[in-house]
């Protein structure tokens, strides 16, 4: 009977060693991509994670730790992805994976898992306009899939297909961004004008600025169904004026063949705004700001620089959705222009997140709120990457500027749906 409980024994044995080495290997190796100031392409990181979320991996987003940092399953097929498109990624063994994990534990950090891809929509012009938009520049770049779309997919309900929707530097009020002075004879501005203006007669409106008011409230809408919501430049206190007067009109005759509603002032709604209240409206056509939103007024006698802006702390385990959005390997963001640059700390909503500033000012770069049951989140400027990118400009080359802080603001937005959605710890 000795041999039979030897054999057994040595059955069992070789049993646990074979079950112990699978364990260990499926733990052992696991994929690191460094978002400090080591990684050498920030940009397009972000684009490999998103490719991983579509071949159905979870990924840990690692906040506030190494400047956000992605950690995943091993895969030899990512790596090679990584490295071929010039993304650092590293391996770390189970011991380097639990240590991480405890410096998360005890510090202001925390680990999100991303499950799902989000389907990401922009809204931008079907005609070419002579500027480019910085999120079509970023989503290009980091080879992240998005669709195009315009005032007849918003008006016709398409935006319930999407958990992302990113806004052009559009003009939600209808007056062709105020360029009436500088441009109005220009062939760009006038082709504009032409095929809004058909547009908006093939979808039934009479003017544009109603086409653009039932744009902006579908887009409003959208948020309040569930949807997240990312906008830049002139796209953020534009759609914010209109949909404030929705019930009256404030656009000039140069623009919509009619004149402004004497009443405007009183007919204002702000609580149909998400961000802003109590702002104030310039109707001249000939200025070329639309109010005080913004503080740099731009393209004015009154114009301001754009000023270094500075990312907020928030806590990781209470406030992991604004820790998201701000995820950097720098906390200063050098300025840069827009049609709208940054935001009058006045007119911002109480219930609104501050997520950047420039110190000891009213101006405030980014922010992010949530409406309904979905979430905004707006910053200013118009390309994180060139301080007066002009009308006519040629794009930003982002191969010049893989470890941008400023764009990687807009491709954290990108990530944020994918999270795993939680209730916020109290």
């Amino acid at each position: 009977m000795r041999p039979v409980l030897t054999c057994r024994f040595f059955r069992t044995a070789v049993l646990l060693v074979i079950l112990c080495l699978v364990g260990s290997k499926s733990v052992a190796a696991m994929l690191f991509i460094p978002m400090d100031n080591s990684q050498t392409d920030h940009l397009k990181a972000y684009g490999i994670v998103y490719k991983m979320l579509q071949a159905g991996m979870r990924v840990s987003w690692l906040l506030n730790y190494r400047g956000g940092s992605f950690v995943l399953d091993d895969s030899p097929d990512f790596e090679l992805k990584s490295r071929v498109a010039g993304v650092k990624i590293t391996k770390i063994s189970a011991d380097d994976w639990v240590s991480i994990q405890s410096t998360i534990k005890d510090n202001n950090m925390e680990k999100v898992f991303l499950e799902k891809a989000p389907k990401i929509a922009v809204y931008t012009p079907p005609g070419k306009l002579p500027w480019d938009d910085a999120v079509t520049l970023a989503l290009t770049y980091a080879d992240i899939p998005y669709d195009k779309i315009y005032d007849k997919d918003v008006v016709g309900g398409k935006l319930s297909k999407y958990d992302w929707l990113h806004l052009h530097h559009e003009d939600f009020t209808g007056q062709y961004s105020k360029f009436y002075k500088g441009f109005s004879q220009s062939q760009w501005y006038q082709r504009q004008k032409m095929e809004l203006e058909q547009l908006a007669r093939t979808l039934g409106f009479s003017k544009v600025t109603d086409c653009k008011k039932a744009v902006a409230l579908a887009i409003r809408q959208y948020v309040e169904r569930g949807g997240f919501l990312f906008a830049m430049c002139s796209a953020t206190n534009t759609l914010e004026i209109a949909l404030a007067a929705l019930g009256t009109d404030i656009v000039a005759k140069e623009y919509d063949g009619d004149g402004v509603d004497p009443q405007y002032r009183e007919k204002l709604d702000f609580s149909n705004c998400m961000a802003f209240e109590n702002f104030q409206i310039v109707t001249d056509p000939f200025e070329s700001c639309f109010g005080n939103i913004d503080v740099n007024l731009v393209n004015t006698p009154l114009r301001q620089e754009a000023r270094d802006f500075v990312i907020f702390d928030f806590s990781a385990k209470l406030d992991p959705v604004p820790t998201m959005l701000v995820q950097n390997h720098s906390k200063t963001i050098k300025g840069y222009h827009g049609l709208l640059t940054s935001f009058n700390r006045n007119v911002i909503k109480k219930s609104v997140i501050v997520l950047a500033e420039v110190p000891g000012t009213n101006m405030v770069n980014y922010i992010h709120g949530i409406f309904g049951k979905g979430q905004f989140a707006y910053l200013g400027g118009h390309d994180p990457e060139d301080y007066t990118h002009a009308v006519g400009d040629q794009p930003t080359m982002l191969e010049l500027h893989k470890n941008s802080p400023g764009y990687r603001l807009i491709l954290n937005n990108v990530l944020f749906p994918a999270a795993e959605k939680k209730e916020k710890k109290t």
